[in-house]
């Protein structure tokens, strides 16, 4: 049986995003609730009836959302121009070395606004 399953993970950040033109409000400093879902997918153990453990993706994620909770993120290395696309390929980029069976990161920016990045 092929699973795909979610955890969601949240931080606080700072960002301004440089190419946008003079003027816009996403140029300027500001900040966010982040949100990002993690999915991971793959078939399930028939002898353990699951596929990964959550608090083996919480391990895998929670060094990631210390490296960017309450920070400001364009002075975080890879995210100079924090967009929602670049900050989903940052997460995937991050995550997937300690979480293999990663598919996608969904990153939501506001309450209305996400990205998925599917590697």
């Amino acid at each position: 049986m092929r699973v795909r399953l979610s955890k969601t993970f949240r931080f606080e950040a700072a960002h301004s995003l440089p190419t946008f033109p003079d003027g816009h409000k996403c140029r300027r400093l500001h900040g966010h609730s982040f949100r990002f879902d993690v999915f991971v997918e793959g078939d399930v153990d028939p002898a353990r009836g699951f596929l990964i453990d959550y608090g083996d993706i919480k391990r895998a994620v929670d060094p990631i959302v210390k490296r960017l909770d309450h920070y400001y993120l364009n002075e975080i290395e890879g995210l100079a121009n924090p967009t929602a696309e670049v900050i989903s390929r940052w997460l995937w980029d991050h995550i997937k070395p300690g979480l293999p069976l990663l598919a996608s990161i969904v990153v939501h920016e506001t309450c209305s606004s996400s990205c998925e990045y599917r590697g």
